[in-house]
């Protein structure tokens, strides 16, 4: 079964974040905003949810083996774990994932973790409308993108669903749609830009 093959314990009530992305590579910013979650949703697990490949960029990333290998070096808190859930599921968008993880943990109030970059752009997402009413969603600040996030299309379809950062620590509690926008002290790291330095090439095996 796809839960045995994952290796997940997760018990009843758990508060689990769920930051998927192509992780190519990954890099302390995945692991900064991942701390940053934990503290400032309550939550007690992050996920780090590595996906076979975005359906929004057309350069196939680095091969799964290489970017599972490289988040579990890096991410050194035993509280995020790192996942190949989609892989053996074969589920292609976020929407299709998240609902197969609903009905394997029914259990687990999950979020769904996204830095303000993805928010800018996340009505382009496959069925965007029904991710953001299935889980709460917690959005953390990343560098150059906070107001364009905050004034996004997503943010004002569901602007009467925001919740206020000083009740942050409510939000795994909420019945979906439900979202909370968060500062924290924000790191420039990106993957696109660890690849433009030549830091790490997609194409490596």
């Amino acid at each position: 079964m796809v839960r045995q093959h994952l290796g997940l314990s997760l018990p009843r009530g758990a508060r689990v974040g769920i930051l998927g992305g192509s992780f190519d590579p990954p890099h302390v910013g995945h692991l900064h905003l991942s701390r940053e979650a934990l503290k400032r949703f309550g939550l007690d697990r992050v996920i780090w949810l590595v996906s076979p490949g975005n359906p929004l960029k057309t350069d196939a990333p680095a091969s799964m083996e290489r970017r599972l290998k490289a988040a579990r070096l890096l991410a050194d808190d035993p509280r995020i774990w790192i996942s190949d859930f989609e892989r053996p599921l074969g589920t292609r968008f976020t929407h299709e994932t998240l609902g197969a993880m609903t009905r394997l943990w029914p259990q687990v109030r999950f979020v769904w973790l996204m830095g303000a970059d993805n928010l800018v752009q996340f009505h382009r997402w496959d069925n965007w409308r029904r991710i953001m009413s299935s889980l709460p969603v917690g959005v953390l600040a990343r560098p150059g993108h906070r107001m364009a996030a905050l004034h996004s299309p997503t943010t004002r379809a569901f602007s009467n669903f925001r919740i206020p950062a000083e009740q942050a620590q409510l939000l795994p509690m909420q019945p979906a749609p439900a979202w909370c926008f968060v500062n924290m002290p924000m790191m420039s790291t990106s993957s696109t830009q660890i690849r433009r330095l030549g830091g790490w090439s997609s194409g490596d095996t």
